[in-house]
């Protein structure tokens, strides 16, 4: 009896050991995985690990396909191509993947611009959040990854997600009305690979073999492939910046005395408009500052759950209100969105108190953003004086970062180069902020690398479309050099010069006082008209006037356009027009429409030689055409 026990024991132990060696055999990239969309007509790739000269066996729509692994355990099968369609189940040996779609795949990439998710987005697109519930629009999101050793082929993690309340929470804003535009128009299933990081340069999503033109990028790469380089400089960095925040606390007096409660006595704070700065008064420090409002409520509107706004503030907040921590932010760009729990407002007096800390630059409450209270659609403005007091004062800024993830190949090869077998039908790119201070140089490196990534994934006319940076910064009263205008500019000559290109002109959409303009849906709209003419060839406008060519006739200069954006919308006076004499410098200049020319000229300039538009970090010209699309930035010369 006891024999026989022991055997089965046996046989089922081997039994399950055979089981799991078998499930071991077959691995798939996470790209391939449950939920994907495949890109239809094109053949696609499937593949992944084995055991060396393992058989794999592909099973779908109603056809076999069947290869051998190397001896390094690699295989990979081309299916053909597919039509529209979905959803669909493939076998692939013992494996079964459930929900696959066939439409149309893009790859997202760039800086914070393109990763900005739908959530920092919730004031303008509230009902597209609630609402969202779309099988047809997938996201599958890149993990931020860098590595300078070897372009990987493995990604660490990921998985397809459809649409949802949820889901779309932590989708690229302007990636997601990219996809839904395009899945409206075209009636299929939309897929995007979301690949991109915030604040990261364009040479970082760039192979070595493409940047040999660029040795100091090299040198740079080539410097982080040291692992102990990488630890010690995070280990120091992380500590001076833990003794800098550990001194600070120690020194700040409004922790040690309890500034953000209730009953505080503040009656001996000096009093400021809020927004504004603190410095402006009490002069340039690092350290931190106590804000306190007081607001006095109605029993109805006592232990309600309620939404607090307060713009933007740089650097870092901890946010109370009645001594009840509601939220914070440790760094300057994010917007300061507090939901406040029913049970901490109440009837008559409320304090709101606001701990700030700066470790460098000028702090302040930014302007022109947002400050209120609100309850039950009932909005306090908060744009109001509120009561301060310096809780410490350093001596020395905090201690910089070295934004390791940023340099030279690392996200390429960590990001990019994994997804080169999974087929695409294009991509977009919202990128360039981090390289205006080397501007000239970003129309050559965004060449080379369309021209690489089009190398990669084997599609010579890949389309491309990169959204041109938007205005941005204070206005200037007189014409001057930009490196944000100058960037711009380098943009508009790719997207003329390389085939199957195109450019989302967005110079209307910007925010002064934010890098993160909010209107991403004008841009991924913006984006799909480019993707709707150049990749599936409609005959629609997709670009406001484009300028193609100059002649001087006098005093004047006439400007012509791209034929098809040359109607132009009509305007009582066209603005941001500047032109250059023989002295070389510019001035502002008068313009006028004239069928499908623009004439530019100042009364002072009698030899002119060159015209500006839009040459500016935040121009407002506000040439278009009659679709509504503004005029690209450009230079005649």
């Amino acid at each position: 009896m006891k024999n026989r026990i022991f055997f089965k024991i046996l046989i089922l132990f081997v039994g399950s050991l055979c089981i799991s060696f078998i499930e071991a055999k077959i691995t798939l990239p996470a790209l391939v995985s449950d939920g994907m969309v495949l890109q239809r007509n094109q053949k696609l790739n499937v593949w992944g690990k084995a055991d060396a000269g393992e058989k794999v066996e592909v099973k779908f729509l109603n056809k076999n396909y069947k290869t051998i692994a190397d001896p390094t355990g690699n295989w990979k099968i081309t299916l053909p191509e597919q039509k529209a369609g979905g959803p669909y189940t493939m076998t692939i040996n013992e494996i079964t993947l459930k929900d696959i779609l066939i439409g149309d795949v893009w790859l997202a990439s760039g800086q914070s611009n393109m990763e900005l998710p739908m959530r920092r987005l919730t004031p303008l697109y509230a009902d597209e959040i609630k609402n969202a519930n779309n099988q047809n629009i997938r996201f599958f999101t890149v993990p931020q990854k860098y590595n300078f050793k070897s372009p990987q082929t493995e990604l660490d993690g990921g998985k397809w997600e459809a649409t949802n309340p949820q889901t779309i929470l932590n989708f690229s804003g302007v990636a997601y009305f990219f996809a839904k535009e395009l899945s409206q128009k075209n009636k299929v299933a939309i897929g995007i690979i979301h690949a991109s990081l915030g604040g990261s340069p364009i040479q970082a999503w760039m192979d070595e073999n493409s940047l040999k033109k660029y040795p100091e990028y090299l040198d740079e790469a080539k410097k982080w492939q040291n692992d102990e380089l990488i630890k010690s400089t995070e280990s120091t960095e992380q500590a001076m910046s833990k003794a800098w925040y550990t001194e600070l606390n120690q020194s700040d007096i409004g922790l040690n005395q309890y500034w953000e409660n209730f009953d505080l006595n503040d009656s001996d704070w000096k009093t400021m408009q809020i927004p504004g700065s603190w410095e402006d008064k009490e002069g340039s420090f690092e350290g931190s500052v106590w804000f306190r409002k007081e607001i006095n409520l109605t029993k109805n509107q006592a232990g309600k759950a309620a939404f607090l706004n307060l713009g933007r503030i740089k650097d870092a907040d901890v946010t109370y209100i009645n001594g009840t921590k509601v939220g914070n932010v440790t760094y300057e760009y994010p917007p300061r969105w507090y939901d406040i729990p029913a049970g901490v407002l109440k009837e008559g007096k409320n304090i709101i108190a606001v701990r700030i800390t700066n470790g460098s630059g000028k702090g302040q409450f930014i302007a022109d953003k947002p400050y209120y209270l609100e309850i039950e659609g009932n909005k306090i403005d908060l744009k109001t004086e509120w009561k301060y007091k310096i809780g410490a004062k350093m001596e020395k800024m905090a201690p910089g970062q070295t934004f390791i993830r940023w340099k030279p190949t690392g996200l390429y090869n960590a990001m990019i180069n994994p997804l080169i077998n999974y087929n695409i039908k294009g991509a977009i790119w919202y990128q360039g902020e981090s390289n205006t201070g080397k501007p000239k140089e970003y129309g050559d490196l965004l060449t080379t690398m369309i021209l690489d990534w089009r190398n990669k994934w084997n599609q010579k006319d890949m389309p491309f479309f990169t959204v041109q940076l938007a205005n941005f910064m204070e206005p200037k009263t007189q014409p001057v050099e930009s490196n944000w205008a100058e960037l711009r500019d380098q943009q508009r000559q790719v997207s003329l010069s390389v085939p199957n290109t195109g450019l989302a002109v967005i110079i209307d959409l910007g925010e002064w006082n934010d890098i993160h303009p909010l209107n991403k849906k004008s841009v991924g709209d913006r984006l799909a008209l480019q993707a709707l003419k150049v990749a599936d060839k409609k005959n629609i406008i997709a670009d406001g006037p484009m300028y193609q060519s100059m002649k001087v006739e006098g005093n004047k200069i006439i400007l012509s356009f791209k034929n098809g954006t040359d109607d132009f919308a009509p305007v009582s006076e066209l603005k941001g027009f500047a032109i250059k004499g023989q002295d070389g410098k510019y001035e502002w200049a008068k313009a006028k429409i004239e069928g499908n020319r623009v004439i530019v000229w100042n009364d002072t300039v009698s030899s002119p030689v060159s015209v500006r538009y839009d040459w500016a970090d935040n121009p407002d010209g506000n040439l278009k055409n009659k679709a509504g699309l503004p005029a690209s930035p450009f230079t005649t010369e």
